[in-house]
């Protein structure tokens, strides 16, 4: 069926209203849908099937204008209304929605102020086929703290990338959850805001260790990108491995069973005995440990 007449489309409180000629009557239960109203009390205008309705524009984005482009517009016009769009399956029971919250169901939880992707639950879990948020975008702040609940990540083939300008700490923070989806960060895995001042130098690698009051103690962990050099309790270390502390701890003993076991150079050891390094491939050498 080709729809020859114009029609105006107007969208509120999540439904689609079609006004203009070429409607038809109500739709008797198992007749095929013309354009007009289903079958039921849920007041909707339903598009002959795999019908289309398309809706095109020359007009920019344009706010003194009134958005002209805005082809499709949802508007709730209740303070706890949900304007959405949703997926069914062959039954008609929701599967997917795209939905805008702005206030919660119960008045007694804060304002949600987020658009939502929702999916069904599993149908044999605690709760059966129901709709859950996996995605949420906060609107009305300057920074959007989007969140993800039950859900996973996997980056197939590809990269997952946290940018941003020299200068900059970029994270990918571990966090506990609070009330209200509070957070609080207790590890950092950061690109610091040294400076990138040439000769590969600058933006080194961190880990960063927070307190219960989610403040910042220090780095526990700094990687030099220029040198590759690790620094245990320093963000500046000056060798491969650079340990601010005052002890080193080599947990289990080893004893070479002659001086020209395999090792590499520069591997340590000790038993009750002795301090065993090896200076040279397969090429141990020690000194006795005494007390006082």
């Amino acid at each position: 069926m080709k729809l020859s007449k114009v029609m105006m489309v107007t969208v509120l409180l999540g439904g689609v209203s079609l006004l203009g000629t070429g409607f038809t009557a109500k739709q008797e239960a198992g007749t095929p849908a013309a354009l007009g109203e289903s079958v039921g009390d849920s007041g909707e205008i339903r598009v002959p099937h795999n019908e289309r309705l398309l809706l095109s524009t020359d007009e920019k984005w344009i706010a003194k204008e009134g958005h002209q482009s805005d082809l499709i517009r949802l508007q709730w016009t209740a303070g706890r209304a949900k304007p959405a769009i949703a997926w069914a399956d062959e039954n008609g029971i929701d599967k997917t929605a795209i939905i805008s919250h702005d206030k919660a169901n119960n008045p007694e939880q804060h304002d949600h102020k987020h658009i939502s992707f929702e999916t069904t639950m599993s149908p044999t879990g605690q709760y059966p086929n129901q709709l859950f948020t996996r995605l949420e975008i906060p609107y009305d702040t300057d920074i959007s703290e989007i969140r993800t609940h039950s859900s996973n990540f996997n980056v197939m083939s590809g990269i997952l990338r946290v940018a941003g300008e020299t200068g900059t700490n970029r994270d990918l923070q571990f966090s506990v959850a609070g009330n209200d989806n509070e957070t609080t960060p207790r590890w950092a895995v950061r690109a610091d805001s040294s400076q990138e001042a040439g000769d590969n130098a600058g933006s080194d690698l961190q880990f960063v260790r927070y307190g219960d009051n989610g403040e910042a103690f220090d780095s526990a962990l700094t990687m030099q990108r220029s040198s590759g050099n690790i620094g245990v309790g320093t963000d500046n270390p000056d060798t491969k491995l650079d340990v601010n502390g005052d002890k080193i701890r080599i947990r289990e003993k080893h004893t070479p069973a002659s001086s020209s076991e395999p090792c590499s150079q520069g591997q340590m050891a000790w038993d009750e005995q002795y301090v065993y390094v090896c200076v040279a491939k397969d090429s141990w050498k020690r000194t006795e440990l005494s007390s006082w």
